[in-house]
């Protein structure tokens, strides 16, 4: 039986520590570029994936080698702005950004099921859900709770993006996106080395 006072308090819990986070970023960017309904399919299985994970753990989670993961995150950080960076504009049509040519659902989705797959691994939202699975040992409430807040802030990030793309041309919003991917990759690395 599902507890909703438990699913409650983990969805406040995780909407508040993941909005902040990167994912509301990553959403952003592929939302301006893509389908939001692809995009969130993708980004949706791979939060259920990665609640799945951090409840079937409960607590070990909390004992993977938290230096790796943060380095591991910090280069692919460096690769994405990378890209970003050194990708030639395609146009910034509205239109085109909308529908890009060639742009699958199978395609769109993968790509964004990759991107929060690698990314969110580890990351404290998902240490937080493991430990709140351990703490209440309801891992249908607290995953449910944990499910909804994470699509909630991916939502929020994608539909962000649609909105953005009509003010802010889409080369501000992509050079933004990667200083603020180098500082996130800054951050990791030094807490993967940091004493």
């Amino acid at each position: 039986m599902i507890s909703l006072s438990v699913a409650a308090v983990v969805f406040g819990v995780v909407f508040l520590a993941e909005l902040p986070d990167k994912t509301a970023l990553a959403g952003l960017m592929l939302g301006t570029r893509y389908r939001a309904s692809y995009v969130f399919a993708g980004v949706a299985a791979a939060f259920v994936l990665h609640v799945v994970l951090a409840v079937a753990a409960g607590s070990v989670l909390t004992l993977l080698p938290h230096r790796i993961v943060q380095a591991v995150v910090g280069v692919l950080f460096l690769a994405g702005a990378a890209v970003l960076l050194l990708k030639k504009d395609e146009g910034e049509g509205e239109e085109q950004a909308r529908t890009p040519a060639g742009q699958s659902f199978w395609k769109v989705a993968s790509s964004g099921f990759m991107l929060i797959l690698v990314a969110e691994f580890g990351d404290l939202t998902q240490i937080m859900t493991a430990n709140l699975a351990a703490r209440y040992d309801d891992p249908v409430s607290v995953g449910l709770g944990a499910v909804l807040a994470l699509w909630s802030v991916a939502a929020i990030g994608i539909l962000g993006g649609r909105t953005l793309m009509r003010f802010v041309p889409l080369r501000w919003i992509t050079r933004v996106a990667a200083l603020v991917m180098i500082g996130l990759a800054a951050f990791s690395l030094y807490e993967a080395v940091a004493p």
